[in-house]
């Protein structure tokens, strides 16, 4: 089940000599309820590549969201991308979203 996305995130750096991972703005992380270290899976809106990585920790409210080592060459600078996170489980629950403009600054939080 989806548990939180982060929608429509534009990505501010791609880092291939970099540890793998998606580094993401700590509070968009907790606005969406992911985790750090957890598992996510990216789509680019921008030119339909799927993939799945971990999330690191960002600065908080710096907007930052950067596709590092080889998700980095899935993406380029300025893509929009929607980052989610799921949660195994056998009984419905209420994902978590929210919408960022283009500084990756909180638009709009909904629940699903």
């Amino acid at each position: 089940m989806l548990r939180g996305k982060i929608h429509r995130a534009t990505v501010t750096q791609t880092r291939v000599d970099y540890e793998g991972s998606i580094t993401v703005d700590m509070g968009l992380l907790e606005k969406a309820g992911i985790w750090v270290g957890e598992k996510v899976f990216v789509a680019n809106v921008t030119n339909g590549a799927r993939f799945e990585t971990y999330t690191m920790e960002g600065e908080r409210d710096s907007g930052i969201v950067a596709l590092n080592g080889a998700a980095a060459h899935l993406c380029s600078v300025g893509d929009k991308i929607i980052i989610m996170g799921f949660e195994l489980t056998d009984k419905p629950i209420k994902a978590k979203a929210v919408a960022v403009d283009g500084n990756n600054r909180p638009v709009k939080e909904f629940v699903y």
